[in-house]
């Protein structure tokens, strides 16, 4: 069932004019208080294909940890196991319709997290134990394959996870020893000792990933690609960072010497404080960054394409003191540059399926680091829109077809949303470049970028459904009530799929 990475599988076609929807899977509409992998995912299929779009676009796809937000994850591999779908562990039999009968959701346009998490954790705990006495011939022999082509991170994960539980859930820098520092020989100690919680990861990984294989080969045969999306750093409290020390910059008892962030930008007037723990890049350079090698070879089997959140940070990243509450005092350290990226080459080959988030604070080294790898960059239309002048983000100062056009954002206000507070004069800019009255600014802004010369385009759902600040994903710097929002199942009507089916093709996207 695990597909094995191959390149030819995964080709880069940068002359393709193609478009396509963003959408995380815990957005999708079911019966159970979150979006799953299950017969919602596919419906939405049926509808980018309807629409002839081909490309869905979701966010990072880990285990998420403390705030919810994909982009702070216990593992850069393990899988989000909330998006794992009940109805499917119904029909393996692990689950039964009584065991899913009294789910805690309150409302159906948003995740729920604190009520969410224990409820479905219990039944996934309880399909385990069920698992456990199976007579499935097949679902075994396939755990047995998961389990052996994914050893290489499923085993630090699982163990950490474990760990974990056994910890009260506290980050691993508050374990005691051995769990904080376990030799070689106390880790195989440990994986006895917490044998039964070791299994049930790896056994939740093993049902999420068939789950996705699955779904994304349907999407493959009807001609959605996948884009899918990594952070550039991992959490702190991740396996990651537990079992690979020395490939971050940690002082002698595990804590950072300095973390990650961003200067002041459009986002933040005293910048972006993310807190994650920064590569010790000489220590990777020494092991031919066979650790980021292994991550985008993993990341490049499951998705057809990959986003990679933070591009910059490879030419230089911001380096922020720890224990600093804002991202002010941080300084730009030098990243690995070229030498990461000729090394992945010659390991995966050329031409890869790789997408540069290249907002922000970028400079000339940036763009000459991305475009000697020929890497698309990101092009947002409300960006455009920040100013009176001329801006690059403007569909007629693109110079190349190698870029993604975005009408926004996971971090952006809906389109709704920023126009109903943009300045007048900015309005007005908008009026006038889309010759538009502005009632329906959500499809101006979607036509518009879809008639760009990008080779990609790319927006929200909510910008189709037209939808306010209520639709909104994510607010960068603020810490609450982000990741959950979600779409009811009505939402999506024929005129949509009928207007970007016509749309699209009049732009030459099919």
């Amino acid at each position: 069932m695990i597909m094995n990475f191959d390149t030819a599988q995964t080709t880069y076609e940068p002359k393709s004019r193609l478009s396509g929807i963003l959408l995380h899977p815990t957005s999708l509409p079911s019966p159970y208080g979150i979006g799953e992998l299950g017969k919602e995912a596919y419906d939405f299929v049926d509808f980018l294909e309807k629409a002839g779009q081909h490309l869905w676009q979701v966010l990072p796809l880990t285990h998420t940890g403390f705030g919810d937000s994909p982009y702070q994850s216990f593992s850069a591999f393990a899988g989000q196991p909330l998006l794992i779908s009940l109805d499917h562990l119904i029909e393996l039999k692990l689950l039964s319709i009584e065991d899913v009968s009294d789910c805690p959701k309150e409302n159906d346009d948003h995740v729920d997290y604190g009520t969410l998490i224990p409820w479905k954790y219990a039944l996934l705990k309880k399909a385990f134990l069920r698992y456990l006495t199976t007579s499935d011939k097949m679902l075994l022999e396939e755990y047995d394959s998961f389990h052996e082509n994914n050893a290489f991170w499923l085993e630090d994960y699982a163990l950490f996870m474990a760990c974990k539980d056994a910890n009260d859930g506290k980050s691993w820098l508050e374990w005691e020893e051995p769990f904080k520092n376990p030799s070689p020989l106390e880790k195989k100690e440990l994986r006895e000792k917490l044998k039964e919680d070791v299994y049930y990861y790896k056994f939740i990984q093993f049902i999420f990933f068939l789950e996705w294989y699955e779904l994304k080969a349907y999407a493959n045969e009807h001609r959605v690609k996948i884009i899918g999306d990594i952070p550039i750093f991992v959490s702190m409290d991740s396996a990651d960072v537990w079992a690979n020390k020395h490939l971050f910059q940690l002082d002698t008892k595990g804590y950072p010497l300095a973390v990650a962030g961003v200067p002041p930008d459009y986002f933040s007037a005293t910048g972006q404080l993310w807190g994650n723990p920064l590569y010790d890049w000489d220590v990777h350079k020494k092991q031919n960054y066979h650790w980021w090698i292994a991550r985008l070879k993993n990341q490049l089997d499951i998705l057809d394409y990959v986003r990679i959140d933070h591009f910059r940070g490879f030419e230089a990243y911001w380096s922020i003191p720890y224990g600093d509450e804002t991202a002010i005092n941080g300084k730009w350290r030098h990243g690995p540059k070229e030498d990461l990226f000729l090394a992945i080459e010659r390991e995966l080959g050329t031409n890869l399926p790789i997408i540069a988030e290249d907002l922000g604070v970028i400079t000339p080294e940036v763009e000459k680091l991305r475009d000697r790898f020929h890497f698309p960059g990101m092009k947002v239309l409300q960006f455009a829109f920040e100013g009176t002048g001329e801006s690059s983000f403007l569909p007629h100062q693109f110079t190349t077809t190698n870029c993604v056009c975005y009408t926004g954002t996971h971090d952006n206000d809906t389109t709704v949303g920023w126009y109903e507070t943009a300045l007048p004069e900015y309005k007005d800019k908008v009026r006038r470049y889309m010759n538009t009255d502005g009632s329906s600014i959500h499809l101006d802004f979607i036509r518009t970028c879809l008639s760009s010369i990008a080779s990609f385009a790319v927006f929200p759902l909510q910008d189709l459904l037209g939808l306010g600040k209520e639709g909104r994903m994510n607010t960068p710097g603020v810490a609450m009530d982000n990741w959950n929002w979600r779409f009811r199942k009505d939402a999506l009507q024929d005129w949509m799929a009928e207007y970007l089916k016509n749309t699209s093709h009049l732009y030459g996207r099919y």
